[in-house]
């Protein structure tokens, strides 16, 4: 009987997530913004307790904050999207080039004896496809920024809100007594982990458009963007982020500048990846690379672009809940990566 009841259960708890994806799918538009503006909320409270610390009242923490961020963010949107006009009205003639590029590699590869048929291959294999992908991904992206006045007032309440999140999560809880430390270790590690994902993603950028405009590879800002975006996705992101600039390097220049790109790429994000966020962030918040993948079309079925790039924020937000949960500690280890095994 006790199997049973626990069967019956197991099916309620699947029915109810499949009704809340549901009804989160079809709230979209509402959503996905949110999402975002929650994002940039946690980024920007390490910036809110820094001002606090010199004494400058909220109400004004909170202005200059939402005006850097307006700053950074008409910057960025002139710049890049100015890139972006102008790339997509180039793009017939990069995939046109690319076309010609590839069906010389596949006549340099009939000489060797590799014979492929070039008509099924490009069909096949289209490589301007992949900087579609690129723009793709920047244009939905920039659909959502279109409600940038309700993401930032919705940034605004959050700011106000965040120092009493944690009293009111402890209440909503049943822990008036602030007793349940796992609560704030779990509210801690979000904020960190977003905080310096965050500041490395935008460390890769900027060294990655600093690389690309060395190498005059056009439209450098357009890809430093696209490399901050995409740096938070480990493994797969760094891999789509390179792909357009070194194809664009192939086209414009030649192939031993595409293939100074692809090295360049691989070492930004090496170094960066490999050396400075774990010597920051420590190894124990890692996912497995199958994890990473899955939760990239899972989020981006949900909740489109945006939940593409923020896949894996919102994955280890739920393995850090996992991990301070009794009952879901063991899915926590399931979702975790090699380093994390092997430090058990």
């Amino acid at each position: 009987m006790s199997s049973l009841s626990g069967i019956t259960k197991s099916l309620v708890v699947i029915a109810s997530l499949f009704i809340v994806l549901a009804g989160i799918k079809l709230a979209n538009d509402i959503v996905v913004p949110f999402v975002l503006a929650a994002f940039i909320a946690i980024i920007c409270n390490p910036l809110l307790k820094f001002f606090a610390n010199y004494r400058i009242p909220k109400g004004l923490a909170i202005v200059l904050i939402i005006m850097m961020v307006m700053l950074m963010g008409m910057s960025l949107t002139g710049l890049v999207g100015q890139s972006l006009n102008d790339f997509s009205s180039q793009l017939p003639q990069y995939r046109e080039a690319l076309r010609s590029k590839f069906i010389w590699f596949v006549d340099m590869a009939a000489q060797y004896n590799i014979l492929v048929d070039k008509q099924q291959l490009i069909a096949l294999f289209d490589p301007g496809k992949m900087i579609d992908v690129a723009t793709n991904m920047l244009a939905g992206f920039g659909g959502v920024m279109a409600n940038i006045f309700l993401i930032l007032l919705t940034v605004v309440f959050m700011l106000f809100e965040a120092p009493m999140i944690s009293t009111k999560v402890h209440l909503a809880l049943d822990d008036p007594d602030m007793k349940m430390k796992q609560i704030d270790r779990f509210l801690d590690s979000i904020n960190s982990y977003l905080a310096i994902k965050t500041l490395v993603s935008l460390a890769t950028g900027v060294l990655a458009a600093v690389f690309l405009w060395v190498l005059d590879v056009d439209y450098f800002v357009l890809w430093g963007v696209f490399a901050f975006l995409l740096n938070y996705i480990p493994n797969i992101g760094s891999i789509i982020a390179a792909v357009p600039p070194v194809l664009l390097a192939l086209v414009t220049h030649s192939p031993m500048v595409s293939a100074i790109v692809a090295v360049g790429y691989i070492s930004i994000n090496t170094i960066m990846g490999n050396i400075v966020e774990p010597r920051f962030m420590g190894r124990g918040l890692g996912l497995s690379t199958l994890v990473v993948f899955l939760s990239l079309i899972f989020w981006g079925w949900l909740l489109g672009t945006v939940g593409m790039l923020l896949s894996v924020p919102l994955t280890m937000v739920v393995k850090i809940a996992l991990e301070n949960s009794e009952d879901g500690r063991w899915l926590a280890t399931m979702l975790g990566g090699e380093e994390q095994h092997n430090a058990r």
